[in-house]
């Protein structure tokens, strides 16, 4: 089925995208996605935030926003199931030749930053458990500190390096490119493949650690642990930012709706079980692991650069040398099947955007023997390679705060919005218990954004990727006549919105 060529002019023999993933291609591309190597180098950060065992809050209370949330991108996913996913439903939402059209234009432009800072992260944890092999890659040549004050913002503050593991990250961002230059059919088995190798990896964690497991150990909190005092909501503000990292992923479906067999049926369906499978697995993971190693010894790499890989620990402890080594390869591959998940997903984005006008023409381009948007690809994987070159702390904290702010909030308050829009809108999925997943999503993202220490330094970056998006934009509608200059009309996907 063609992605609606004749939004860009294109005529019925052009190249198109291909529906060619099922239920299980499209649930294994979600879970590799949200797995990926997050959990397995986040825990130190997250541990050390809450200040204990008590960080599995931030883990359980992720995994309740993240439910509320899927809803949501179940019910438009279904309801609007073409590529480009936020993209596309921001769109619809607010009016696709008003201020629809800036809004999805400033999701696009945000993305720019946040899908490399995204893919990134999975690359420089892979570089990370692959310094469990070779320590010296761990060893920084150059670090540069820069700060930039910015008039009603406040400073800028961004820190840059370069080691052996930076250039391992720029590798892994090069071979998924290279592997994602095919055509989606044969994609499908190859996200089951990595999925094997995730599943196996997590399995064999929880395995190790509850048959080793000591109870007293897991559960040793410290004195207050649970004192609702304002330390306690800002560590589980902080805790709740990395869970939400963690988490993410259950979306990615969404970007390749035209690429999805039965999508009205298959979208929701692999949002809400993979969220289901993850949090399962997430929760018994950290579990067993701070079963086996004590939590004052996962806190100490929290506060450095080095000494991210919590599993070879984990499993050194446990089975020695040959065990620790074979986990660290198994999160190694875990590691690259994110990466491989999470280009392919946001490599759609910007292709649905050019479709429409509303991004610039060349992502629009089709590979005329495999079918897939080849342009928009390798530009993501170009803007990766550069946040391969920043601490990963770092890059999860401007990608959480950057999404929050300019996506996800706009989306949930607008699946309200566009219910009372149109309520003619077919939706082949409703979302439960409406409007209060919507509503407890939108309050779990605010008190991530502000109730966490030093919260505002992402905050400020964010903002000026809205700054700067909104200067893009005006210039680009002034020279076209768009709105709020003109009212160039815009065609709509499907004929389903209006304004």
């Amino acid at each position: 089925m063609a992605a609606e060529p004749s939004r860009s002019g294109e005529s019925a023999s052009s190249p198109h995208l291909i529906r060619g993933v099922g239920l299980g291609g499209a649930t294994a591309l979600n879970m590799i996605d949200m797995i990926g190597v997050g959990p397995f180098i986040t825990m130190p950060l997250i541990v050390s935030a809450m200040g204990g065992p008590q960080a599995m809050l931030g883990w359980i209370l992720g995994a309740i926003f993240a439910m509320c949330d899927g809803l949501v991108w179940a019910e438009l996913g279904a309801a609007l199931p073409g590529s480009g996913g936020s993209y596309r439903y921001l769109r619809e939402i607010y009016g696709p030749n008003r201020l629809g059209r800036l809004i999805s234009f400033l999701f696009i432009w945000q993305l720019s930053f946040s899908a490399p800072m995204s893919i990134a992260t999975g690359a420089l944890g892979l570089a990370g458990y692959a310094s469990y092999f070779w320590p010296r890659l761990e060893h920084a040549y150059v670090v540069h500190n820069w700060s930039l004050p910015v008039p009603l913002l406040g400073s800028l503050q961004l820190s840059w390096l370069v080691s052996g593991a930076t250039f391992v990250a720029i590798g892994m961002v090069v071979l998924a490119v290279v592997l994602l230059y095919r055509k989606i059919a044969s994609i499908g088995w190859l996200s089951k493949l990595l999925l094997a190798g995730v599943l196996g990896t997590i399995g064999w964690i929880i395995v190790a650690g509850l048959s080793h497991f000591n109870v007293a150990q897991a559960f040793s909190f410290p004195p207050g642990a649970f004192s609702l005092s304002k330390n306690f909501f800002l560590g589980l503000g902080s805790a709740m930012l990395i869970a939400t990292y963690d988490y993410w992923g259950y979306y990615n479906v969404c970007f390749l709706g035209d690429e999805i067999k039965d999508p009205a049926k298959n979208i929701p369906r692999a949002l809400l079980l993979s969220i289901f499978l993850v949090a399962c697995l997430y929760v018994l993971m950290n579990i067993s692991i701070l079963g086996v190693v004590p939590w004052q010894e996962i806190t100490p790499a929290a506060n450095a650069s080095s000494g991210i890989y919590v599993v070879s620990i984990f499993m050194h402890r446990i089975y020695g040398a040959w065990g620790a080594n074979l986990a660290t390869a198994l999160v190694m591959w875990t590691a690259f099947a994110s990466v491989f998940s999470l280009m392919l997903g946001y490599s759609r984005v910007p292709y649905a955007a050019a479709l429409d006008g509303n991004y610039f023409r060349a992502f629009a381009r089709v590979h005329p023997k495999y079918q897939f948007p080849h342009v928009s690809l390798i530009a993501l994987g170009a803007v990766g390679l550069l946040f391969c070159f920043f601490k990963l702390a770092d890059v999860i904290a401007a990608l959480v705060v950057t999404r929050i702010l300019l996506q996800f909030l706009l989306q949930a308050v607008g699946l309200i919005i566009l219910r009372i829009r149109q309520p003619e809108l077919p939706r082949p999925f409703r979302m439960w218990l409406y409007p209060i997943p919507a509503l407890l999503a939108s309050i779990g993202f605010i008190f991530i954004l502000f109730v966490r220490t030093n919260s505002m330094t992402q905050v400020r970056y964010a903002m000026v990727i809205l700054l700067s998006g909104l200067a893009v934009y005006m210039a680009r509608a002034w020279r076209h006549g768009e709105w709020p200059f003109g009212e160039r009309p815009v065609p709509v996907a499907g004929g389903v919105a209006n304004d």
